[in-house]
Order: structure tokens, then sequence, then C-alpha cells
């Protein structure tokens, strides 16, 4: 019997109910019966990169949790015509380590615009060698007219949208494991 994979989302916003966790949401709910889903919260715990410093418990642990994964999920809203601090600050600790090299990748940014923040993102995640597939990669804008008022992603075309990154995330991770044996 094959194993189920692995899959750790990380928001790149911290509001506990932010329209990025509602888009996480919606894909673990998709997902959740097919795969080990894991919402990694600790990215504001992570404290500024220092390539000098790296014997510390959170980043030892975060790098351990991207290892595990056999994905990642990574959906991140715009901030200033940028990615957030604590979503690059968090990547940038993969830099010397390498955890992000080669590893499937899906990029969903979720804002009121978002362009420049996933352009950014999509730039960052090739400087780390991470495989992100073409169809693993989505821009929703106005994301807030695309929920519910309690939060929940319910317009069809980008609930429909998610769930093809999402299939596109496990395609990829099962092409590469398939080309690992």
């Amino acid at each position: 019997m094959d194993k189920k994979i692995n899959i750790v989302a990380i928001s790149g916003s911290i509001r506990p109910h932010s329209s990025n966790m509602a888009v996480i949401e919606a894909a673990k709910a998709y997902l959740d019966d097919r795969v080990n889903f894991t919402v990694y919260h600790g990215i504001d715990k992570l404290p500024f990169f220092n390539d000098s410093k790296e014997d510390i418990p959170e980043v030892t642990n975060f790098r351990d949790i991207l290892k595990w994964a056999d994905g990642i999920l990574i959906c991140s809203p715009e901030y200033a015509f940028g990615v957030p601090g604590v979503l690059k600050n968090a990547l940038e600790w993969t830099v010397s380590t390498g955890e992000l090299v080669y590893k499937p990748v899906a990029l969903i940014t979720a804002s009121t615009g978002g362009d420049k923040a996933h352009a950014s993102l999509l730039l960052t995640l090739t400087a780390l060698s991470s495989n992100v597939a073409d169809d693993a990669k989505l821009l929703i804008p106005f994301i807030r007219a695309k929920m519910s008022a309690d939060g929940i992603v319910t317009e069809p075309a980008t609930l429909q949208a998610i769930y093809s990154i999402a299939d596109a995330l496990i395609r990829v991770i099962s092409e590469q494991e398939a080309d690992s044996h």
C-alpha cells in the first residue's frame, strides 16, 4: 500500500482568521482524506534570519517540518506591494540548508491585488530551487469578495481553482516520487 503524502501548508498571514487561512482550509477540506495535511503556524515565532545562528529550536523545528513534507502549499497575501516579512524571513531560513531544494511547492497569493507579492514569491522560490509547476500557481485577487461573511471561501470558480492547485501539487509529488524509484 502506498504511503500517504505529507503536505505542509504555510500562510503568509499570521492572523488566525485571515482570508489566506480560509484558502488553506478549503484546500485542506478538499485533500484531507487523501493526504496528511499539516498547517504550520509558527512563522511568527522564527527569529530574524541570521545565517551565523543555526542552533535555534524554532528554526530547527521549522526545517524538520519542511524535510518531513513531500510538498508545501504556501498561501500569502500581499502587504505594501510585497511579500509579508514573516513569510520572507521563514523562507530565508532555508537558504543555507536547502529544505526547499527540488521540493514540490504550490503557491497561492490571495489578496486585494497580489500580483507583486506573487511575482516576488515565485522569484524567491526559484532562488531556493523549489519545484513549482506552472499549474501549481494561483493568484486570487479580491479574495474577500469570494468569501462568505463568516470567512469561508464560497465562490465556486475560486474553490475549483484552489482544488486544481491542490491536484497539481499532488501530481508533482507523485511524479517526483515515481522518478526517484
